[in-house]
């Protein structure tokens, strides 16, 4: 290992560590789990009761969480222990670049890059499989670009390489699939142009293909045992994401450019508007990644951004145009693949800098859009985080709601699509059919047949998000007296949308990708 690779190791190693830092520092370890976390964790006892575990799901978050889920119920060592494990990943992700990238302190740019971003750490120390699905393409694409001769992977490399596609398949399957088809793509352009040998063709062939099947084997094996095989799984699938298909407008990807500073899942994004000091950063991208396709044809390696450039448009093209929800996370692997490209260019513009003796002027221009970038992602954190601590607390009031007019485990809700973060934290369960002890509605008349046997709705005081109701049966018990503390005002985000908690909105499905 050379001097400057060795330098660059370091750093990359310190800007990882402060990755993790940052996060635990913003977002508090004691953050209540979110709906999606609940449902993974409630795989395991202490986490229990366990919640549906629909189609799209996969096992790689339970597994990732395993070794402290299965053991404990510690919220905070939980997420202490995930945000150890994500910052573990990101550095595991862009250690291929070191020694794929021969420019001295790109790699650590690209980590700090895709590191500053809210949205990375905010889902740090979250059960959650975006970032890991990041950093598994992220390594394997680091793994497979190096080149030909003296540069060429060695076959550990395609180990790893294998080794991390395995993983971002295994956590979401869905986000694999198109970049598998651009690694396989390049492979074979590569040996058509004499660039790489039959032997090494092959190798990236079966390093590729055997980490996604091994990867979605444990998806497949579920589907035949439960689903009956895997089309009808894909089905199932389909039907709870609310279908995919071709939308030829730019309703959606202004969908997605809104949800960076609305909620965490943005289904149905009606009236959302485009905050431009949330997504301003995204007028940045095109440039840097035309200046990091530059700088890497001037040193006659155009692959080296072209086939991070292609794997990430593969992973984001789904989620901006053939779907009709958004939610920030889904693009964090785009994010990631970019990320040693946008470097690639910071590097160039620097050298051109130094070249034309312009560094004097460079310098403080690229602070100060470093500092401003870094200012507006960590007042997004906060933002977020804050919401989210306070609008997960009405699961809770509304427990207490349940329970003042008693309704009590063993129980069954049903009710809009919050009833399965309610039913998990009341101890209950939900019901896809048949009549429940309680239903959960926010500004929803009760049903036809509920009203008509006399059920009362009953408010939630305290929430903050209004307009939460319980409905009972009549006369089930007498209840008893309900206070609670007055919840903060709903906070709104920057684009002027009242904040929720990640989950789906009431009455549809929430995607589960």
């Amino acid at each position: 290992m050379s001097s400057s690779v060795r330098v660059d190791h370091r750093w990359l190693a310190s800007i990882c560590t402060a990755f993790g830092a940052l996060s635990l520092i913003v977002v508090h370890p004691a953050l209540p789990l979110g709906w999606d976390e609940l449902v993974y964790a409630s795989r395991f006892t202490p986490f229990g009761p366990e919640t549906p575990f629909s189609a799209p799901r996969t096992r790689g978050v339970p597994a990732l969480i395993a070794p402290v889920a299965a053991v404990g119920d510690s919220v905070v060592l939980l997420r202490c222990y995930l945000t150890v494990v994500a910052s573990l990943a990101l550095y595991l992700g862009y250690l291929p670049w070191l020694r794929a990238i021969r420019r001295r302190r790109v790699v650590p740019v690209a980590a700090a890059l895709y590191g500053s971003v809210w949205i990375a750490l905010f889902y740090a120390g979250a059960a959650m499989p975006n970032h890991y699905v990041a950093m598994g393409l992220t390594g394997a694409v680091g793994c497979l670009v190096r080149g030909t001769g003296p540069e060429a992977p060695r076959a550990r490399t395609y180990v790893a390489a294998a080794a991390a596609l395995g993983g971002a398949t295994l956590m979401r399957p869905n986000d694999t699939v198109w970049p598998t088809a651009v690694l396989l793509a390049a492979a074979l352009c590569a040996r058509i142009k004499g660039e790489l040998s039959g032997t090494q063709a092959v190798r990236s062939a079966v390093a590729v293909t055997g980490g996604v099947v091994l990867g979605v084997l444990p998806w497949a094996v579920e589907a035949r045992l439960r689903f009956g095989g895997v089309l009808e799984r894909v089905h199932a699938a389909g039907e709870i994401q609310g279908g995919m298909g071709p939308r030829l407008s730019l309703g959606t990807l202004r969908q997605h450019a809104a949800a960076l500073d609305g909620p965490l899942l943005c289904r149905p994004c009606d009236g959302a508007t485009v905050e431009w000091s949330s997504a301003g950063w995204w007028l940045l991208i095109p440039p840097m990644i035309a200046l990091g396709v530059h700088a890497a044809r001037r040193d006659g390696r155009t692959a080296l951004a072209v086939l991070p450039t292609l794997a990430a448009a593969a992973v984001a093209v789904p989620y901006l145009f053939f779907m009709d929800y958004a939610a920030p996370r889904f693009l964090l692997p785009s994010y990631a693949l970019l990320a040693p490209v946008a470097a690639l260019g910071v590097g160039g513009a620097v050298r051109w800098a130094c070249g034309v003796r312009r560094l004097w002027v460079l310098a403080p221009l690229a602070g100060a859009v470093a500092l401003l970038h870094l200012v507006l992602q960590l007042h997004q954190l906060e933002l977020h985080s804050g919401i989210q601590a306070a609008a997960r607390q009405d699961w809770q009031r509304m427990e207490r709601v349940l329970r003042a007019h008693g309704v009590r485990p063993p129980c069954v809700l049903a009710g809009n699509s919050s009833a399965i973060p309610v039913a998990h934290t009341a101890g209950c369960r939900t019901a896809p059919a048949g009549r429940p002890h309680a239903l959960v509605l926010r500004r929803t008349a009760l049903p036809a047949w509920a009203a008509g046997a006399g059920w009362q709705l009953h408010p939630v005081p305290g929430t903050y998000n209004p307009g939460w109701h319980v409905a009972v049966p009549p006369r089930r018990v007498t209840p008893y007296p309900l206070t609670a503390a007055p919840a903060p005002a709903p906070a709104r985000t920057p684009g002027g949308r009242a904040a929720v908690a990640d989950s789906g909105p009431p009455g549809r499905p929430a995607p589960r990708w």
